[in-house]
């Protein structure tokens, strides 16, 4: 029999060269500096006030402990006080008075994300990942300059405070995801991980099902697999015109496949929190209803987690996958499953490896797997460098969320009404129809959820109403120094439901690719996606409003960046929108 590796114990005496307590305190003194960050520019303005009035100054634990700062124009609009934008902005805030109620996200941006000013960078990619505030980095630069990190799968000081760590993150997590007792935290790569997880391991039988919307990421319908292994169903509910589901028919398919009894068949019912390319949020009160079918539940909520406060209290699904870098940026390389243990005891893992077990016979069979449950799902040695990081990450979000769907509420009904606007100069005609779902309500509060996201999902139009492709979009805005995505967002039933191209699904072929099926509609496929988040502003979105109506909807100066474009892809000269289409 071979040991695999020793176990841990998960305390500390005084006496050791590094206790946690002596670790907590220098990460409460870096968090307290990362709380404290977003008042700096304010604070130093205060601080030259005092003291130029002769008045005592105040110590930065006074301004930790003082309730926020009223509203400053000066401090929340440094970069709109000149020319169009700061007409612009006035307009804008006439329109949204709401928006000075977030100012605190501008003092974010201020503080902890100053490479946006210095590289003039307008990031609007914010489903595909979020930015990373530089105090989180420079703190956990700091964490790991100071301190020893070993492998947790040892009972040395340095593991021992690896395992501090870990287990301080797992405990945020479930924190900020307000879960109860029953639950606890998987950690893996990304959310991808955390699905597929699910996925491998759980226990499809031959009458089992597996139902999901057509409208989820790949990862989710690539659990498929794992149900068709095993003789299960494979039921989806179609996507409305728009992306997302209907919940009526939703509940109506749930009903027709539910298990027949408990113990008759494992039956999975996988949910997308939030569409990445469709910005539906499809109603969490879904799961409530599926689970007293007997259906097992599954969220996805990579999508979701950033921008939207999530109460496992509330909406008790058995498994909900996350990815931080998602959330706050900063690590990758980190997901979890956030799971009820009652489910992830029924949960059979094909296989095993270092870290899962405890004991296993060689040859032979036998093994015994890991006492503690988490571990037994967690493959290998957990990113224990990086697991800090986390913790410190989800506190300061935790601070910000409250602020973030009114913020991006303002600045997602703006875009959005400003786009429709816009006209070519040649013939009048549109320059984009947006595809994704449009927000039918403004939020007026703090504290308020929104209906759908922050993403918008548009195609360009020609002037003569053709669509411009793509690749071109993509080359333009990088031009201008903007960062958005292009594509089917590892999507195909969200892409395909709202290019309105789901009938053609039925027409593909085994090896059939990206470039066959786009010959066979006859037009290049995919979105223009611009997605906002945690410090997304008003000059952002002015400066896409601006790249959308001065190169694209300008014929002059599309035509100059369109013939540089083609030089590059070696396209013809001559050739039009619909031959440079079906050229690529």
């Amino acid at each position: 029999m071979g040991i695999c590796h020793s176990t841990h114990n998960n305390g500390f005496n005084d006496s050791e060269p590094l206790s946690p307590r002596v670790v907590e305190r220098k990460r409460s003194i870096a968090l307290s500096h990362l709380a404290s960050t977003a008042l700096s520019a304010h604070s130093q303005e205060t601080i030259v006030s005092h003291s130029e009035k002769g008045l005592p100054v105040p110590t930065k634990d006074h301004y930790i402990s003082l309730p926020p700062p009223l509203f400053d124009e000066r401090f929340i609009t440094p970069n709109l006080v000149q020319g169009d934008s700061a007409t612009a902005y006035k307009s804008f805030l006439r329109q949204h008075p709401e928006y000075k109620l977030t100012w605190l996200l501008d003092s974010l941006r201020k503080s902890d994300f100053t490479r946006l000013e210095k590289s003039g960078e307008v990031y609007v990619d914010y489903m595909g990942g979020s930015l990373y505030p530089e105090s989180l980095v420079r703190m956990h630069s700091a964490f790991l300059q100071e301190n020893v990190l070993g492998n947790t799968h040892s009972v040395s000081n340095s593991a021992q405070l690896s395992a501090d760590c870990m287990q301080e993150a797992r405990e945020s997590v479930l924190a900020f995801f307000r879960a109860p007792p029953e639950y606890t935290v998987v950690f893996t790569a990304n959310a991808t991980a955390a699905l597929k997880l699910v996925g491998e391991s759980f226990p499809f039988t031959e009458n089992g099902t597996y139902v999901l919307g057509a409208d989820s990421h790949n990862s989710l319908h690539g659990i498929r697999e794992f149900s068709y292994k095993a003789g299960s169903h494979v039921v989806y509910i179609e996507s409305t015109s728009q992306g997302g589901l209907n919940e009526p028919y939703a509940k109506s398919v749930l009903m027709t496949h539910r298990p027949r009894s408990k113990g008759d068949a494992k039956a999975l019912f996988a949910l997308t929190g939030t569409s990445n390319i469709s910005n539906s949020k499809n109603p969490l009160s879904l799961i409530q209803y599926a689970s007293s079918l007997g259906y097992s539940t599954l969220l996805d909520a990579a999508a979701l987690a950033p921008h939207s406060i999530i109460s496992l209290w509330e909406t008790p699904v058995d498994a909900m996958a996350v990815s931080f870098y998602k959330m706050f940026g900063f690590p990758t390389g980190i997901g979890a499953l956030v799971v009820k243990k009652s489910f992830l005891s029924q949960l059979k893992r094909p296989w095993f490896s270092g870290g899962n077990v405890n004991v296993v016979q060689v040859p032979g069979k036998l093994v015994t797997r890991s006492h503690e449950l988490h571990e037994q799902f967690e493959d290998g040695t957990v990113n224990y460098t990086l697991l800090s990081a986390v913790t410190d990450g989800l506190r300061l979000l935790s601070a910000y969320m409250p602020f973030l769907p009114l913020r991006l509420s303002c600045l997602t009904t703006y875009l959005v009404s400003s786009l429709l606007k816009i006209r070519h100069d040649s013939t009048g005609r549109p320059v984009v129809c947006i595809l994704s779902r449009r927000p039918n309500t403004r939020l007026k509060a703090i504290g308020e959820q929104a209906e759908t996201a922050s993403t918008v999902s548009l195609i360009f139009l020609s002037p003569s109403g053709e669509t411009i492709p793509n690749s071109f979009i993509e080359y333009a805005a990088t031009a201008s120094k903007i960062s958005l995505r292009t594509g089917c967002m590892c999507n195909s039933g969200g892409a395909a439901a709202i290019l309105g191209i789901a009938s053609d699904m039925k027409k593909l072929y085994e090896g059939v690719t990206l470039k066959d099926f786009e010959r066979l509609v006859g037009r290049e496929l995919g979105v223009v996606r611009i997605s906002l988040g945690l410090v997304s502003n008003f000059l952002d979105v002015w400066r896409v409003l601006r790249f959308v109506e001065d190169i694209i909807g300008c014929q002059a100066r599309r035509e100059d960046v369109w013939e540089q474009w083609k030089k590059e892809k070696g396209i013809t000269e001559g050739a039009d929108a619909r031959q440079v289409g079906q050229a690529l």
